[in-house]
Parts: structure tokens; sequence; C-alpha cells
């Protein structure tokens, strides 16, 4: 069983890693321009894409759920429409972002305070990368799909040419052509839909058997589609309060100044570390929990479960050991800005606790969306985020900064302790 999770969440984690690199290697190529402007640019149109795709990411958790399940049942024919349903309704999604970005632009600007020409070159970056959506959703599909056939390694030989791809076309756009960051977005957008080529030629090459199982009178039943998008509106809506969160964790810093904000941005790296690796755990939470629900295997589905928070339990252990240990030497390869890692002192041992009050809730997550038990993942999320503005509006002002941590730090824990209590409520086997 370990074998089977680790195959699965080995190369999860490298997909992981692997996410970030495509808008560090945008930031380094325009960081040699000549303008900051051009570094605003980038970071401005990246946060615009991370948010309106981070909404949409339900097409890759629900669409791994449903596969799972569907596969441990032996039902080929109801996996290989769920993939032609993920991928139909991604490709929806993205036509009407096409059609409607001029309002979604201008609505981003609204929320995003930036300066003129910083403004202007964002504009110009993202009215490139919009024509990515198809690729991008698209390839959401693909991913849940694979990681939902107990497949992890195609998203991420699909993640890393997407990064080398990038790293050439935006060079030679940028270097060669004489573009600015015109050439950095087609770059990116050339590397998605690489990706999405990528996938459909994997797709093509070990599961083209399937094809003769497409049936569109089945693809559109009624009932089929309505549990796919019930169970895809649960996710998104938990979603979209964990982007509450995180935005308003983010903007509420900022108003209490350049040192919080930059002290809550370093410290909020040490849990963007430790969540890419329990990420990877949650995926194969996620492809294990659908396929034993779907096989009927209920010893098989909680002896996952315990091999899986044993893995989690020994993580947050050996990650609060070394940040403990190496953390604020990592602050500081981060900054060279001596009054950030003197302020980030104060808050230090929140970011030590991160690792044992959040990794539950992400395992949790995984095994929920495997059960395709999302409805209660969203009480659970529901629940958490209103605890999370409860707590920082009763003591942010005896607190501060200090009551924004402790408020995030209930909300981790609390999804945690939620899904706890509902998973031994709930019946996942009939």
């Amino acid at each position: 069983m370990n074998r089977k999770i680790l195959q699965i969440a080995i190369p999860s984690i490298i997909s992981n890693i692997t996410v970030p690199l495509l808008g560090l290697i945008d930031i380094a190529i325009v960081g040699h321009l000549g303008s900051a402007a051009y570094i605003g640019a980038i970071a401005v149109g990246g946060l615009m894409f991370n948010i309106i795709y981070w909404l949409f990411g339900f097409l890759r958790m629900g669409t791994s759920g449903m596969t799972s399940q569907a596969y441990g049942k032996r039902d080929l024919n109801e996996v290989t429409r769920i993939l032609i349903r993920a991928i139909g309704t991604g490709f929806c999604i993205s036509f009407l972002m096409i059609i409607l970005q001029y309002p979604i632009q201008k609505l981003a600007f609204t929320f995003i305070d930036a300066p003129h020409d910083v403004q202007e070159l964002a504009i110009a970056y993202f009215s490139i990368c919009i024509w990515g959506a198809p690729a991008v959703l698209g390839l959401y599909g693909f991913s849940g799909w694979f990681i939902g056939m107990q497949n992890s390694r195609f998203p991420m030989f699909i993640a890393i040419a997407q990064n080398i791809i990038n790293i050439i076309a935006s060079l030679s756009f940028v270097f060669f052509l004489k573009m600015k960051v015109e050439g950095v977005a087609l770059g990116t957008l050339i590397a998605q839909y690489a990706g999405l080529i990528m996938a459909f030629s994997l797709w093509n090459r070990f599961y083209g058997k399937l094809k003769i199982r497409i049936l569109w009178p089945e693809i559109i039943q009624k009932g089929a589609i309505k549990k796919f998008f019930q169970t895809n509106n649960d996710i998104f809506f938990r979603t979209l309060c964990l982007v509450t969160v995180t935005t308003f964790f983010t903007s509420t810093g900022a108003k209490q100044g350049d040192i919080i904000l930059a002290v809550n941005t370093l410290l909020m790296q040490l849990f963007t570390l430790f969540s890419y690796i329990m990420d990877g755990f949650a995926y194969a939470g996620e492809a294990l929990a659908g396929k034993y629900i779907g096989a009927n295997n209920k010893t098989a589905f909680k002896k996952m479960i315990r091999l899986l928070f044993i893995w989690g339990i020994a993580l947050s252990l050996a990650f609060t050991l070394l940040y403990g240990i190496g953390g604020k030497d990592f602050l500081r390869l981060l900054t060279n800005d001596t009054s950030v890692i003197i302020a980030s002192e104060d808050y230090f041992y929140w970011a030590l606790a991160i690792p044992a009050a959040g990794f539950s809730a992400f395992l949790w997550d995984g095994i929920f969306i495997g059960a395709t038990a999302t409805r209660q993942m969203l009480y659970a999320m529901l629940v958490s985020s209103t605890a999370f503005f409860l707590l920082y509006y009763s003591l942010h002002h005896t607190l501060g900064n200090h009551a924004l941590w402790l408020a995030f730090l209930l909300y981790l824990s609390l999804r945690g302790i939620m899904q706890s209590i509902i998973f031994y409520k709930t019946k996942f086997f009939s």
C-alpha cells in the first residue's frame, strides 16, 4: 500500500514544484529587459490568471474523484464518458472566457491597483495569454483523469515538458526576435498548447482503445451531467472560500504596511513549500480512495487512510523540525532586508505551527474528493472560513498581525477537524 501511495504522490509532488517555475521563468526573462515595469506586468498578469484558473480547479479535482471510482468499478464506459465531459466543460468555459475577456480584464483591474505603465503591459500580456484558456482547462480535465486512472506520471511528464518549451520559446521571442512582454506571453501560450497536445498524444497512445466506448447519447445523459456539475459546483464554491481567505490574508497584511506585508509573504512561502508536498499525498488519497470505494474494498480503503495519515504526521514533524533548524536561514535567502528579517522573528513561531495545523486538511481533501463527498467538504470549508473571519475581527484590534496568523491556523486545523468528524459520520460505502 505504501508503494501505491508513493507511486502517485512522488510524481504529483514533482508536478506541483514545476508549476511556479513557469511564472519564475517569465519573471527571470523580463527581469533582464531593463525596467521594473516589465516585472510588475508579469506579476500582475500572472496573479490574474492564477485566480481565474484556481477557481476552475474543480475540473481537475472533480474529474479525478469520479474517474477513480469508475476505475475501481472497472466501468471503462463511464471512465471514458467522464473524460469527454471534463474536457468539453473546460472548452465551453474557456471559450466563454475568451468572449468575455474585455469585461474580465476591466473587473480584474478594479481590484488590482497597478501603475499605468504596468497596467498597459499587463493588459498586453493578458490579451495574449487568455487565448491559452482552452489548453489550460482542457489539460485540467486530462490531468484529473490520469490521476483517477492511478497514473500521476503523465501529468509530471507534461509539466516538465511545458517548462522546457516555455524557456526555449520565451527566450527565443524576447532575445532573438526582440519582443518584450508579448514574447513572454507567446512563450507561455505555446507551452500551454504543447501540454494539451502532449496530453492528448499520451492518451491516444496508451488509452486509445477507449475510443470505441465513446457513446454520445450516454455522455450527455441528463442524470450523469447533473451529478458531474453538482460535484464540480461544490468544489467551485469550496475553492472560492479558499481564494477568499487567501486573498484576505494578503490584502490585510498589505494594509499593515510594507514590512508586515513582506513578513507575511515570506512566511507564507514556508506554507507554500509544505503544501506542494502534502498536495502530492492528497492526490494519492484522491486516486486510491475513489478506486477502493468504486471496488467496494472497505479494508483497503481504511488501510490507505491509516498509512496516508502516518505519512502526514511524519512529514509534518519533519517540516516543523526543518523549519525550526533552517527556516530563518531560508528567509535570509529570500531577502537581505534586515528590517524584514528582524520583524519576521515576532511571527516566526506561527509558521512553525503550519505543518501540524494543516496536514490533515490536505489529506482529508484528497480523500473526500476521491469519495466525491464534495458537499461535505464544502460544509467543512464554510465553517472553517467563517471561523477565520470571526476570530480575526474579534482579536485584530488587540493582537494586530498575530490575530491574522492565529485565525489562519485555526482555519487550517478546523478544516481537518471538521472533515474528521464528518468522515466518521458519513457512509462512503453502500
